[in-house]
């Protein structure tokens, strides 16, 4: 490619990750922590593609300068050599020809970059024109639980008899505390659905140790009251307590703990769908 087709490309690509980290859409790739880099790259990449186009138009400018002072008639009292020999009889150079253009110029028959390099600008437009979905029941029924490094202490939980919980404190004082913190408390936590080949109700969040191309499930199990009809994908709010009950991942052999539903109310999916309290 040439240089103004590598500052468009440049440019769309610092474009696209903009439109990225300035909307929701960056959420579907990475945590949302790194949204600061994100827009700093972008600036730079469009900053790089204006300095290209810059710097490519004062370099055209000087060699069409430098043309016009090649192509200028040289002033000189010299008698005309070919003339001269002429005269004399002496034999012409067989080898000898007219200066052309091409000779002048020797950018005119500069080559053409082939055109099957613009074909870089596809995967920006995907960016920019498809969303994709943030990942789900699928990916995380065939990835091992996140739940494998035993935590080094619990915080005590608020007062009261109901309490909001993520999915992932819930899963490790499920399965490493043994509920000592969980016991007599109504556990609130929302989640992404999902159904093991047997029809066993989970609940998942996706966990993030840097971007999408990392994530990791961390599932709970439910039991209980379950509603009879469940749609797999679908966000749900549960409520219900601890028990004791724990299976092992058939992936990666992580222990799954259990929730005993009491009751399951559908929700909206949230603006990141990834759980950052993950630390991996």
């Amino acid at each position: 490619m040439n240089r103004q087709a590598q500052a468009a490309v440049l440019f769309l690509t610092g474009g696209a990750i903009l439109h990225a980290a300035l909307t929701d859409l960056y959420l579907r790739y990475v945590k949302a922590g790194l949204q600061p880099l994100l827009v700093a790259a972008g600036v730079v990449l469009i900053a790089t593609a204006v300095a290209t186009v810059w710097y490519e138009r004062q370099a055209v400018r000087v060699s069409d300068g430098d043309d016009v002072v090649a192509d200028a008639p040289a002033r000189t009292d010299a008698p005309d050599q070919v003339g001269a020999l002429a005269k004399v009889g002496a034999p012409a150079d067989p080898h000898e020809h007219a200066h052309t253009d091409a000779d002048t110029h020797p950018h005119a028959h500069a080559h053409h970059e082939p055109r099957i390099s613009w074909l870089l600008v596809l995967p920006l437009l995907a960016l920019i024109l498809v969303a994709p979905p943030a990942l789900g029941s699928y990916s995380a029924m065939r990835t091992g639980t996140a739940l494998q490094k035993q935590p080094w202490g619990f915080e005590d939980l608020p007062a009261g008899e109901t309490v909001r919980l993520n999915l992932v404190d819930y899963a490790g004082r499920a399965a490493y505390d043994h509920g000592r913190s969980l016991d007599h408390r109504h556990i609130k936590i929302a989640g992404l659905l999902a159904l093991d080949r047997d029809g066993t109700p989970y609940l998942v969040r996706m966990a993030l140790s840097c971007c999408a191309a990392d994530a990791q499930p961390v599932k709970i199990g439910l039991t209980g009251r379950i509603p009879p009809v469940l749609r797999p994908d679908s966000w749900l709010e549960v409520t219900g307590t601890y028990t004791a009950k724990q299976t092992k991942d058939p992936v990666n052999d992580g222990i799954i703990p259990f929730l005993d539903v009491t009751e399951v109310k559908p929700v909206k999916a949230p603006r990141d769908p990834y759980d950052e309290s993950w630390n991996g």
